[in-house]
């Protein structure tokens, strides 16, 4: 009955844990590069458009070349985030061979790493030496334990440089399309920048609020950080437009 109580309870924990890494890897990860896409998607759009109306260029213009700018940069933004995470995924291979040769070439070295690592957090010798001999016959388990107390790096999905790359590309084509369906519904480049600002604005403060919230930072100060950010740079483009033009 002990064993099959400690069996079951050990599947328990588990599950929990696993539930627990599914959910962090989806707001450490996922999360980010929705953050990453749709906050460039709304403020680089947005100020183009403006700087293009500040120029009093016709709104065809300006949605032609807007839409242009939203899929250069959704591209270029989308092989960024695929680039980054194959780094990362690459740096994580790299690491892990190293250490598998340590945990062969010099164990005595690695047990001491490891011992050195529980002793960090309060671990006494009595405690952790049955711990780092348990480690010594599992050297699976070993390079594991030390690639991720040691070096601080998580195994990574090997789907992450894709799903990176598509989300990030996603996210700034819909955050682009924001300022820029103004111009889709007027003729006149003076009524869609003023509509563009406003939806804009609109925008920006509920993703940064969004962003706050998902985050865990003061969701009203996000959100009107993030409206600033893209006011003063629709600001900037406008106005350094109409300067070159006059």
């Amino acid at each position: 009955m002990g064993e099959a109580a400690d069996f079951t309870h050990s599947k328990k924990h588990s599950l929990l844990l696993h539930e627990h890494e599914e959910k962090h890897f989806m707001s450490s990860d996922v999360v980010r590069d929705i953050i990453m896409g749709v906050s460039d998607g709304l403020t680089v759009p947005f100020a183009l458009a403006a700087g293009l109306s500040g120029a009093d260029v016709t709104s065809s213009i300006i949605l032609i070349a807007g839409i242009a700018e939203v899929a250069a940069g959704a591209i270029s933004m989308g092989l960024g985030g695929y680039l980054a995470a194959k780094s990362e995924a690459d740096h994580y291979t790299r690491e892990l061979k190293r250490e598998e040769e340590e945990v062969i070439a010099a164990p005595d070295i690695e047990a001491a790493e490891v011992a050195d690592i529980l002793s960090q957090y309060g671990v006494e010798a009595h405690e952790y030496g049955p711990v780092v001999a348990a480690l010594r016959r599992n050297p699976q388990a070993w390079v594991d334990f030390m690639m991720k107390f040691e070096l601080g790096l998580e195994k990574p999905d090997p789907k992450r440089a894709v799903i990176s790359a598509l989300t990030i590309a996603m996210s700034y084509i819909m955050g682009g399309l924001v300022p820029l369906s103004p111009y889709m519904l007027f003729p006149s480049p003076a009524e869609a920048v003023i509509a563009s600002v406003i939806v804009t604005i609109l925008a920006l403060l509920v993703f940064g609020f969004a962003k706050g919230y998902f985050t865990g930072n003061r969701p009203i100060m996000s959100a009107l950080q993030t409206a600033l950010i893209g006011a003063i740079a629709s600001a900037a483009a406008f106005l350094i437009a109409k300067a070159f033009r006059t």
